[in-house]
């Protein structure tokens, strides 16, 4: 396929590069390709220059937004939360009509400090504000719950015997979607439902950073016994 990956961070490598080893077509969205590559600074989560990545993934090409999402198929989001709605408009509402967005983000909030609580929460999700901004896209809300190694990557935590959800209104958007995690390895994809399912999903982060804090690691996962 030809996929687009909005987000250049840790997740969006990730992500770009797994996709890139299946021998899917990707190109990663940024706001501005010339200033992206032009940083020399870690970012705030401490993660290396984009330059650097990239310098080692010369067959992932990097593309504006909207030129990125113009020619993908399916999109990944995988920009900060608080800032996915306005990559998403600079991506551009016609570029992502008809395709399935495979949303990553989560709604983090920082501004109370550590650890970040969610916006929105409990009634609402940044899946569904997704999908209500652009209606004519496909929103699957997917790999939220998990740290970026673990999702492209499984069999890193209990030899990939855990859970992954799908939440989303269009049943073939979701298959699609299903496949592309079958691909990295996934085997138990549990579909909670429609995209408001996906504030469930999102809620899980809490629990999840302080997972995170207590074990010291967040090559992690939940697994739902039956």
């Amino acid at each position: 396929m030809k996929i687009a990956v909005l987000g250049t961070g840790m997740v969006g490598r990730t992500i770009s590069g797994a996709l890139a080893g299946l021998g899917h077509d990707v190109v990663m969205g940024t706001r501005d390709p010339q200033a992206t590559l032009a940083r020399t600074e870690p970012d705030m989560m401490g993660t290396a220059p984009f330059a650097q990545w990239h310098a080692a993934n010369t067959g992932i090409a990097l593309a504006a937004f909207a030129d990125a999402a113009a020619g993908a198929e399916l999109v990944v989001n995988a920009t900060n939360g608080g800032g996915s709605l306005a990559a998403l408009a600079a991506a551009g509402t016609g570029n992502l009509a008809g395709k399935v967005i495979m949303d990553i983000a989560n709604p983090l909030d920082f501004s109370q400090g550590m650890p970040p609580s969610l916006n929105p929460v409990n009634t609402d999700s940044l899946g569904e504000q997704i999908q209500q901004a652009f209606p004519e896209a496909k929103v699957v809300k997917t790999l939220n719950t998990m740290t970026a190694s673990v999702m492209v990557d499984p069999a890193r935590v209990a030899g990939g015997d855990h859970s992954v959800f799908v939440s989303g209104d269009d049943a073939e958007a979701k298959a699609a979607v299903t496949e592309l995690l079958k691909g990295f390895g996934h085997r138990d994809v549990i579909d909670l439902g429609d995209i408001t399912s996906a504030r469930g999903a999102e809620m899980i982060l809490p629990i999840w950073l302080r997972l995170w804090g207590a074990l010291g690691t967040g090559e992690f996962n939940f697994k739902i016994a039956r």
